[in-house]
């Protein structure tokens, strides 16, 4: 399979996942869980852009222009890439009949990105180990991530379906 043709299998697949992942949030947001605000992602790369790279904390540095798009547009794109990574995983078999393991395995493994990447260079330390409930937080990260996989595995059958 080209890059090209996995980047198209996996751009719907990854978008949809993305969006169900989104779904959970909003409904964390309406049960009084504080998430992730996406903003905070387009400000830390938008300092990345001029040179720096971790934060004591985030929310503290100075705003970014467009930074809430940005935060949005990166959110997005990474769901895509976590797609292309599931499809190079399983091979393009897994296309044609997705099953949930594969998906739901692939969602756990992206709990590294933000759990050892993004909170240590946004401030919030490794394994959020700077937040004032750093378990509490690590275990709300994984569901998150669950429910990114379960996406996986729904927004590709409804394709495959198609």
């Amino acid at each position: 399979m080209t890059f090209t043709a996995m980047f198209l299998a996996a751009l719907p697949i990854g978008i949809g996942a993305t969006g169900i992942m989104d779904l959970w949030g909003l409904l964390l947001r309406r049960l009084g869980v504080a998430t992730l605000n996406f903003a905070m992602v387009g400000r830390w790369a938008g300092h990345l852009f001029q040179g720096r790279m971790r934060h004591q904390a985030i929310a503290k540095a100075e705003p970014v222009r467009h930074e809430q798009v940005w935060g949005w547009v990166i959110h997005y794109g990474i769901g895509v890439l976590f797609a292309m990574l599931l499809v190079v995983i399983v091979g393009e078999g897994w296309l044609q009949v997705p099953t949930l393991w594969p998906a739901v395995v692939i969602g756990m493994g992206t709990v590294v990105a933000p759990l050892c990447f993004m909170q240590p260079a946004m401030g919030a330390g490794f394994f959020a180990s700077r937040t004032p409930t750093p378990a509490r937080n690590c275990l709300k990260s994984v569901v998150t991530h669950v429910v990114f996989g379960v996406g996986l595995f729904l927004s590709a059958t409804l394709i495959a379906a198609v």
